[in-house]
């Protein structure tokens, strides 16, 4: 199976694709700042829902190489904004293949709502919507934030344009509210529910991706790249979500969050400010940089050093008969 390679930059904003070059879509997934930012988000919130974390902790590859998982994630959900309707249908057909064998229950009780024994499938029509919603929440909030303010004809247009981006992957169209006031008004209902559950795994993979823990001292700049992207995801999480985390969030925490957003921002309103070198860098894919991270991780786990500390290796079914075949020995 062929993978769409690093998009190459100008063909991918001119080729045909599913989104034409003027979509919102594109409009706000070519903005790097977003494209670099949102999956780390939306993994730290999506977390909270224990069907879509637990199905797919219990069916990765990548349990040792969770940084790997999010560029391959991030990557594929880039061809089939950015890339030509080849390079998407690519991606689409490989993500196809790997969420059919998704398939599964929960193997202990996940909060009220959730016990032992619920059904998961990644083909379930709620749970593509979910992938859905927390993705396209996490792009909306990271564009008002480092970028600019949407306008509500524009945060319709994306939002409709993500309803058609998950209908590619396999999503109803039904499964969806019609529009954006609709899935505002549902979607801010759910975070404030009693619905949301962090298994001890989700929340300690969580704190990971948002930067509460941080396993291994880093070099600069990468020291500086990484501490302020860190500083966005727990700044832009609702207080619901930080607070389930267990984050301290204090005054000086958000007056460097708002300052550090502000400065983003005041890039992309002005870029004739920018030096040319620079003024390339807030547009186009973020494949490189996914391929980055992911090279640093693979370097960690052939020097036997997990990416993500205390993170069991194992699914639960495995953890599970281990620990029963030893039972029966004694």
């Amino acid at each position: 199976m062929l993978l769409p390679d690093a998009l190459d930059e100008e063909a991918a904003m001119s080729e045909p694709g599913y989104f034409s070059d003027h979509s919102m879509a594109r409009r706000v997934m070519s903005k790097r700042v977003v494209g670099l930012t949102y999956g780390q988000r939306a993994l730290v919130v999506g977390a909270v829902n224990p069907l879509l974390y637990v199905g797919t902790a219990e069916n990765t590859e990548h349990r040792m190489t969770p940084y790997t998982r999010l560029s391959l994630t991030g990557h594929l959900f880039e061809a089939v904004f950015l890339g030509s309707k080849a390079e998407a249908d690519r991606a689409l057909e490989f993500t196809t293949k790997k969420h059919a064998r998704v398939r599964g229950a929960l193997p202990e009780d996940a909060g009220k709502h959730h016990p032992a024994g619920t059904g998961y499938s990644a083909l379930d029509p709620h749970l593509m919507y979910m992938t859905m919603a927390f993705t396209f929440d996490s792009a909306e909030v990271m564009y008002d934030l480092l970028v600019r303010t949407l306008t509500d004809g524009e945060r319709e247009g994306l939002y409709q344009d993500y309803v058609r981006w998950a209908e590619l992957f396999g999503m109803p169209a039904d499964a969806a509210p019609a529009s954006y006031p609709e899935f505002r008004a549902s979607f801010d209902a759910y975070l404030a529910s009693d619905e949301l559950f962090l298994t001890d795994e989700a929340r300690l993979v969580g704190s990971y991706l948002a930067g509460q823990r941080v396993p291994y001292p880093q070099r600069m700049p990468l020291q500086q790249v990484t501490t302020a992207a860190f500083l966005l995801v727990q700044g832009s999480l609702p207080p619901r979500i930080r607070q389930l985390y267990g984050m301290r969030w204090g005054l000086a925490d958000q007056i460097a969050y708002r300052a550090l957003g502000q400065a983003v921002r005041t890039a992309h309103l002005a870029p004739p400010l920018l030096p040319p070198v620079l003024r390339g860098t807030l547009l186009g894919p973020s494949a490189p940089v996914y391929k980055l991270v992911s090279r640093r991780e693979h370097k960690l786990v052939t020097k036997g050093r997990p990416s993500m500390p205390g993170v069991d290796p194992r699914n639960w079914v495995e953890r599970n008969s281990i620990e029963q075949r030893r039972a029966a020995t004694r």
